[in-house]
């Protein structure tokens, strides 16, 4: 193998009609060469859009990371007659490199242009992934030879978007559907705007009679067939422990619904608010469960982007630079926010029944760039919630344990590569857009937009050395209105026992009482190498 540069499959989403279908199978990367050159900076549609050119995915990891397209002479490698490219000297050669940007062109056969244009069920695309994987394995091993590439030793990438994350999880976690070889040839999985959850409308899950053009696919009673996974709590966004590692998933999730234009904006109206125009936002990321149903989240990471179109997800630079962090990135930080107690307002009546929704706000940004690698604002609609009675409920300590996102740090990306660390900023914002007392709202007091808590926190990483990895890892914190936005306060690590370091940074460097109202407690980072 080439280092990490496993072969990477890409996996389309839904296409319902067949001029759709046909679209699809004329597309030679299946939209996700489709790049941008405008985002939308703020919430508001009628602000101008600004100018931010990204090629595409596609063009991207040819250009950064020296991918090769399989395509030759016109045809695909599941072709009968495809053969590969000569090399530079014009001599023939076996297989594809490891390197390799692959299509899973399942529309093909539903189209009218190349197939029956017919709709197949998803369990067909299922099975079609598991013998396209071991295809691209036996290519491979062909190209590297036995010593570079073992076919024991093969391993693909799985990229998706929408219900391809769907057909990912299908072959996954239906034994049915695939072969256990292919299962074990998957090292990382990562999915854009996926329904893990299904899909709602109107605020009612797409029913299962709904067969036209297999829409019922998103239907969660459905989708406990073809993954083989019961519902918990009525929920299908769970993967079984035993199916895959949930370490190896990453859920990219969109908030952006006044872009999605598909059916003249119905999809938009009826998908409502907190979605990406299709996908509902708490809907769109996974959870992990072992066999006494534990749960945990997997990797999960928002930017305020559309399902798709000008704005869409997949054309998106942040979806890209969370996508190679995350295949090629060298450290891996889970964001948490401890909440220790929540402070009311001095004012409201005494032991009246009080309640309140807090929205935690989260921008993470790496050194020297334009972007977000995460964006989760309560005017998007993507902050994390919860209630004053959660956060007050000592028989549910868990609930003030709010997981933000994860975030994914390169070497490779490093503005100045003379400097060793890998630094990011996270703004942390808390907010109470209002106070309920006896259910009617409280409007003594209330300021609207106002934030219990809202700060800048820069994190300065210096992981060992790969020559002496005995080495200790050197992280730095300060918050900005304490240390001028300088990492200069060390933090010390605790070992968790799966191999990650915990490092807990109080709201207050300086120790300062919190307000009332107000919150107290601490973010909590989960550190790691990655590879």
């Amino acid at each position: 193998m080439s280092g990490n540069r496993y072969p990477i499959i890409y996996v389309r989403g839904y296409a319902m009609t067949e001029a759709e279908r046909d679209e699809t199978a004329a597309d030679p990367f299946c939209g996700f060469n489709i790049g941008s050159t405008v985002y939308r900076a703020t919430v508001k549609k009628d602000a101008p859009a600004q100018k931010f050119v990204f090629e595409s995915p596609v063009v991207r990891l040819l250009a950064d990371y020296q991918y090769q397209s399989v395509y030759q002479n016109g045809l695909d490698i599941l072709d009968n007659d495809w053969k590969p490219s000569p090399d530079e000297t014009g001599k023939d050669v076996d297989g594809i490199p490891s390197a390799s940007i692959v299509i899973y062109r399942y529309y093909d056969t539903g189209s009218e242009l190349l197939g029956d244009g017919k709709s197949r069920n998803i369990k067909f695309y299922a099975q079609g992934l598991s013998k396209l994987i071991l295809r691209v394995r036996d290519l491979v091993a062909l190209r590297e030879g036995a010593a570079g590439a073992p076919k024991k030793d093969f391993r693909c990438y799985l990229v998706a978007h929408s219900m391809g994350g769907l057909v990912v999880r299908a072959f996954l976690q239906n034994p049915a559907l695939g072969d256990a070889a292919a299962r074990a040839c998957v090292d990382k999985v990562f999915t854009y705007a996926t329904p893990h959850n299904g899909i709602e409308m109107g605020g009612v899950n797409i029913p299962a009679w709904l067969t036209a053009a297999e829409m019922n696919t998103f239907n969660r009673e459905k989708m406990a067939e073809f993954l083989a996974t019961p519902a918990i709590d009525g929920r299908m966004d769970y993967l079984p422990a035993s199916a895959f590692p949930a370490e190896r998933v990453f859920c990219m999730v969109g908030s952006n619904r006044g872009d999605y234009e598909t059916a003249k904006g119905l999809s938009r109206m009826f998908a409502g608010h907190g979605s990406d125009g299709l996908v509902r936002i708490e809907n769109a990321s996974l959870w992990s469960v072992d066999a006494n149903k534990k749960t945990q989240p997997v990797a999960t990471a928002y930017a305020f982007r559309s399902h798709s179109g000008y704005f869409g997800i997949v054309n998106s630079e942040e979806a890209y630079q969370n996508l190679v962090r995350f295949l090629f990135g060298d450290v891996r930080v889970d964001l948490w926010f401890d909440v220790d107690g929540v402070i009311l307002p001095p004012d409201l009546p005494k032991d009246a029944d009080v309640d309140a929704l807090y929205q935690v706000e989260l921008l993470a940004s790496p050194r020297g760039k334009r972007w977000y690698l995460s964006r989760r604002v309560a005017e998007e609609d993507s902050p994390a919630c919860r209630t004053h009675k959660e956060l007050t409920d000592p028989k549910k300590p868990e609930r003030r344990s709010i997981y933000l996102s994860t975030v994914f740090l390169a070497n490779k990306a490093r503005v100045n590569q003379n400097r060793p660390t890998l630094a990011y900023a996270m703004t942390l914002g808390v907010r109470v857009p209002d106070y309920q007392v006896n259910k009617k709202f409280w409007l003594d007091g209330h300021y609207e937009g106002s934030s219990l808590f809202r700060d800048t926190l820069v994190i300065e990483i210096a992981p060992p050395l790969a020559d002496d990895p005995a080495q200790n890892w050197n992280v730095k914190y300060g918050w900005q209105t304490d240390t001028a936005g300088q990492a200069s306060l060390p933090i010390s690590p605790k070992q968790l026992t799966n191999g990650k370091l915990q490092f807990i940074v109080p709201l207050s460097s300086l120790g300062a009482a919190p307000s009332a109202p107000g919150i107290t407690g601490k973010v909590r980072l989960e550190v790691s190498a990655w590879d």
